[in-house]
């Protein structure tokens, strides 16, 4: 059955990744503690910010959503959360989850200790798992096989999430992936372990998403701006129901294809769609509510990632938005940071 446009708005939802909050670190993945101030306040005023696990348990099991829901995340537990972050979150009484790495936790003066992780946690804040360590989960050892590949990488993520439970006395079974990068096996591993993961492509979420690898929108650095922040934070979540692409990791760097992806919502404006790679617009056909874009190009060592926008026919100034990631391993098979 057909997504309706009334129901769509209450089938999405949208989740924001930060990561510093301060004057003093990488601007790419900071915003400042006035620049936060201002996006929470405004969130606050407008949106309805919601646990994470309250919105994605709703997802799952298809139950409506308020139509401006919003999650707020941070990745990997800085101090300046704590000091600038928390006290605006705290004041407008806002929940948030921070994806940490536990053997990070207290190891450098910029990280947050157990203690301050415990106290966060007592004032309501959720802490999930974003490896022990941070590793490149897609890396490749010398002569590794596939099989040994994830039986490392898992029993670093299950290690995380004991550490997290001891310390924390839950455990939400989330993953974000640190660089937002993994593949189809490693998605199919989550799914079976009862994992729900978290990338860092873009675009709203709905119950259409795939629960293995959830999209946020970054909300520092260059895109940090508010004009176009407030654009993306209506975004609503694509209801995909085929997507020609099953594995974003790829082991060949020239790509010439025609790819498609097919909508279940009369909602979903696909006459006026448009798709970009790294700025630049594709060549799109439409064909009912399948989308089809063409790649001509050399996928660079790392990460990049397809954006497709459609019109919400029925909510003026609402995007339906898709963002298909793709993963590249260097000769080496390492990835870069």
């Amino acid at each position: 059955m057909a997504q309706s446009a009334a129901a769509a708005g209450q089938d999405s939802a949208v989740v924001l990744l930060y990561h510093h909050v301060s004057e003093d670190t990488p601007a790419s993945t900071s915003v400042t503690p006035e620049q936060f101030k201002t996006h929470m306040t405004w969130l606050a005023e407008n949106y309805k910010v919601m646990p994470l696990q309250d919105i994605t348990e709703a997802l799952k099991n298809k139950q409506t959503l308020p139509e401006n829901a919003v999650a707020v995340t941070f990745d990997d537990g800085y101090r300046n959360i704590l000091e600038n972050g928390h006290p605006v979150m705290q004041s407008l009484k806002l929940p948030y989850t921070v994806f940490i790495n536990p053997d990070e936790i207290g190891r450098l003066k910029n990280q947050l200790s157990w203690d301050d992780v415990k106290a966060m946690h007592k004032d309501g804040v959720d802490f999930a798992n974003h490896t022990l360590d941070h590793l490149h989960m897609l890396d490749r050892h010398q002569d590794e096989s596939k099989e040994a590949w994830l039986e490392r990488v898992w029993q670093n993520v299950e290690e995380a999430e004991k550490k997290l439970t001891a310390q924390t006395g839950e455990s939400l079974k989330y993953l974000a992936y640190p660089f937002g990068e993994y593949n189809k096996t490693l998605a199919d591993k989550l799914a079976k372990e009862g994992y729900t993961g978290f990338g860092q492509h873009s675009g709203g979420i709905s119950s259409y998403s795939d629960f293995t690898a959830l999209p946020r929108f970054p909300a520092a650095g260059r895109f940090a701006n508010m004009a176009p922040l407030k654009v993306k934070i209506a975004s609503l979540g694509m209801p995909v129901t085929h997507n020609d692409i099953d594995n974003p990791e790829r082991t060949a760097r020239v790509i010439d294809e025609t790819l498609s992806f097919t909508t279940n919502s009369d909602d979903v404006g696909l006459p006026r769609a448009a798709c970009y790679y790294q700025g630049e617009s594709l060549p799109v056909n439409i064909n009912g509510k399948t989308l089809s874009y063409t790649l001509n190009t050399v996928l660079p060592v790392g990460r990049s990632r397809i954006n497709c926008t459609a019109p919400s026919n029925s909510q003026n100034g609402r995007y339906y938005w898709f963002s298909q990631p793709f993963f590249i391993s260097g000769e080496d098979g390492t990835y870069p940071d």
